[in-house]
């Protein structure tokens, strides 16, 4: 499960990394925050899973 959830942050990342290129690229300012947002929450959950592994250690 944790890998899961693990993967499940880097591709929440990647995405929005990726949205929030593009809302640059075009001038679309919702987009380029979209991304941002998309980013954070990757950020958390990835965090989140770090937190987890430090109690199993």
């Amino acid at each position: 499960m944790a890998g899961n959830q693990k993967s499940k942050a880097k591709a929440e990342q990647a995405k929005g990394k990726a949205e929030e290129a593009v809302g640059r690229a075009v001038g679309d300012e919702r987009r380029t925050a979209e991304g941002r947002a998309e980013q954070t929450k990757g950020d958390a959950r990835q965090a989140k899973e770090k937190g987890k592994d430090v109690f199993r250690h």
